[in-house]
């Protein structure tokens, strides 16, 4: 009985399958549904089809992990965060799944401004139809790109301008994004580093006193790690540690 109703559903689904294929476009020819089109409105701009602009949509949320990782403040406040919990001694705790979160809202919290503005002149008239997906997406790439340019190190603009070749820019002209995203990288990484070791010299004068205790009381095979981080994590907490952190790495973006 089984092999008998294998045979059946075979056929139809291969008929299903030659159905799509063949029958199905010339059903959307005859009906005139476009599939793919480019058309040029009245101030000359080119206008595409739905289904084109569904396709590139699609297309660009899979560049959406690459913006907000490579040009929010989501750079400097993971590496500090994981800075942090190396100058404390806890490899695993917060754990990876905290820490991320920890950062991605907090980065949604300092990025509000310029995604606000975004929505506001990029997303709603485009919603509305008052402006085109090209200006829409001009107007939604200067907010970031102002973010950017404020945060970076002349030095590092200066760099990346002299390896693409671009020539100098004015004083109120932004530089081209293929400048502007890895100028933005790495000053944020170092000033990562930066706020890092600020962090991390406190933690290590502990080590460093716990280290010396142990050996003037002879105790050199106890791990001066296993003594050091009661005294670090009471140091962290009495002082309001994760506040200051968050209060100062919020405020280092204005």
């Amino acid at each position: 009985m089984l092999t008998k109703m294998k045979k059946p559903s075979r056929i139809v689904c291969l008929a299903f399958l030659i159905l799509q294929f063949f029958v199905a476009p010339h059903l959307l020819a005859d009906t005139g549904i476009p599939i793919l089109s480019v058309e040029t409105n009245a101030s000359g701009n080119q206008e595409y089809s739905v289904t084109l602009q569904i396709l590139g949509l699609m297309t660009l949320l899979t560049f959406i992990p690459a913006i907000v990782m490579m040009m929010t403040s989501f750079i400097r406040v993971t590496v500090v965060f994981a800075i942090l919990r190396q100058a404390l001694g806890m490899q695993q705790t917060p754990s990876n799944q905290i820490v991320i979160g920890l950062s991605l809202f907090l980065t949604f919290f300092i990025m509000s401004p310029v995604i606000e503005e975004v929505n506001e002149k990029a997303v709603q008239p485009y919603i509305n139809e008052t402006i085109t997906s090209s200006e829409a997406i001009e107007k939604a790439q200067k907010p970031f790109a102002e973010f950017m340019f404020g945060q970076i190190r002349e030095s590092d603009l200066v760099l990346f301008m002299d390896l693409s070749g671009t020539p100098a820019i004015e004083e109120n002209e932004l530089p081209p994004f293929k400048v502007l995203v890895p100028s933005f990288i790495i000053s944020e990484l170092k000033t990562a580093f930066q706020i890092g070791f600020i962090l991390f010299i406190p933690f290590l004068v502990i080590d460093l006193v716990i280290a010396s205790i142990l050996m003037a009381m002879g105790m050199m095979m106890l791990s001066p790690l296993i003594i050091s981080l009661p005294f670090k994590i009471m140091l962290f907490v009495l002082i309001d540690g994760w506040a200051l952190v968050v209060g100062t790495l919020a405020n280092s973006f204005n």
